[in-house]
């Protein structure tokens, strides 16, 4: 029966990723599969759960401990007697105690280290945020990548069909004596060279999976690729909001700006903390208590019976006042201090670097529009001109040497309009990502 299991679970899992297989992979399929399996991601949300059960134990200082305790103690040897007098003698006793201690103030510190706890767990949540936006970030250059090799392998594909046909043309007219076997040979040459470079593209394109299958953590890239979005949704005449628009709407909602925030606030709760010091504290205690006291040679009452008459309860407040602490307290708090201006100049770090960040992003996306309309123009440009130059050079009105280079100035054309098309895709999605809108393709 377990074999029976077994097999039927492996034929499941060899067909789904058969599935797998076979179905390319959107980019919001690469983004979620990589969060959801990135190790620096999981161990965030460790340091998020950790976070969690600190704010927990903060809470659960202002609820009373309870405590029970239990002793027994043998004494041997000369000891005096009630008759003032030395004697060997053996005793034992033994206690019983129950007690609780409760914090009624504590200089307000444990609503500080609440808050304090309260703030840590935020700026983790925000870390966490912050690492998925990182992947998101990495998947989708190594997306745009692999669509950009797709692009080229296809261009390099295009150009043996291209150099394959005209073989088989020259090849005709070798037999019918319209041409010679140099001329043969020669553009048999080139297909050779159309099809060496079709064997790199190709290898390109396999390496920028492999790095997109590891970034997923997948066992292996056999059968992975990746879907091609519709670029004809680009548009060109997309108007973007200036650099400072940009950041306003950014610096409000990207994780990181906002973990910076949490933790300056935090740094604030630390000083608090540290002034605690300065105060008296006042704790409530209360508790029961009993005990049994027997000596070897003397008449004394049953076990049960002492520890019924020994039963008592007690109730107390305990204050304690600071007078001198050796500077301590003054130098912890004065610490603080040094930590709050630390983390300020972290934050106005942070709002700097995404201010670059964005700048870059904006004129990236301007050049990237600039390039997209001129390789446009030109791959047009230079498509006309090879089709005239291919026209000449079947009637015989131009050479290989003319036609060759039309065809390579095409598809180099083409190749610059591929990469100008993702690159312009990639940016227009950067500035809507700083935007706080979702990294999509």
């Amino acid at each position: 029966m377990k074999k029976i299991v077994l097999f039927s679970f492996l034929i499941s899992y060899f067909s789904f990723c058969s599935v797998k297989a076979q179905n390319p992979w959107t980019f919001r399929q690469c983004a979620n599969y990589a969060i959801e399996h990135n190790i620096s991601i999981k161990q965030k949300e460790i340091n998020r759960e950790k976070r969690e059960l600190q704010l927990s134990t903060a809470k659960n200082s202002r609820l009373p401990n309870l405590s029970a305790t239990a002793s027994e103690s043998f004494s041997f040897g000369r000891g005096l007697t009630l008759d003032n007098t030395y004697t060997n003698r053996s005793t034992n006793s033994t206690s019983l105690g129950l007690g609780t201690t409760v914090p009624l103030f504590t200089g307000f510190q444990i609503p500080n280290q609440i808050k304090l706890n309260q703030l840590n767990l935020e700026a983790a949540t925000q870390d966490l945020e912050k690492a998925r936006n990182d992947i998101r970030m990495q998947v989708a250059q190594a997306y745009v990548q692999i669509l950009y090799n797709m692009e080229i392998a296809d261009v390099s594909y295009r150009q043996i069909e291209i150099d394959s046909m005209q073989v088989k043309r020259l090849q005709a007219f070798v037999n019918n004596g319209k041409a010679s076997q140099a001329q043969l040979s020669q553009q048999e040459a080139q297909l050779a060279q159309s099809r060496l470079t079709a064997t790199q593209a190709n290898n390109k394109l396999q390496l920028s999976l492999l790095s997109l299958s590891q970034l997923l953590e997948l066992p292996s890239p056999d059968g992975f690729t990746v879907a091609r979005p519709d670029v004809e949704r680009i548009t060109i005449s997309t108007q973007f909001p200036s650099p400072d628009a940009i950041y306003q709407e950014a610096v409000t909602l990207k994780p990181e700006v906002q973990a910076e925030r949490l933790r300056l606030s935090a740094s604030e709760r630390q000083i608090a903390i540290a002034r605690a010091g300065l105060y008296p504290t006042l704790n409530f205690s209360g508790g029961l208590q009993t005990n049994s006291y027997k000596t070897k040679g003397m008449q004394a009452d049953a076990f049960a019976t002492q520890l019924k008459n020994n039963f008592s309860q007690y109730i107390g407040l305990n204050l304690t006042i600071p007078i001198f602490s050796r500077f301590q307290v003054r130098n912890n708090i004065r610490s603080a201090k040094l930590d709050r201006a630390n983390q300020q100049l972290q934050l106005d770090n942070i709002k700097k670097t995404l201010y670059k960040e964005i700048q870059q992003v904006y004129y990236n996306a301007i050049a990237a529009e600039s390039k997209y309309k001129s390789s446009q123009t030109a791959a047009l440009s230079s498509k006309d001109a090879f089709e005239l130059t291919q026209a000449k050079y079947e009637n015989g009105k131009a050479n290989i040497t003319e036609f060759n280079e039309a065809k390579n100035n095409y598809l180099k054309a083409e190749s610059d309009l591929v990469q100008a098309r993702y690159e312009h895709l990639y940016q227009l999605a950067l500035v809507d990502f700083y935007r706080g809108k979702e990294l999509n393709f």
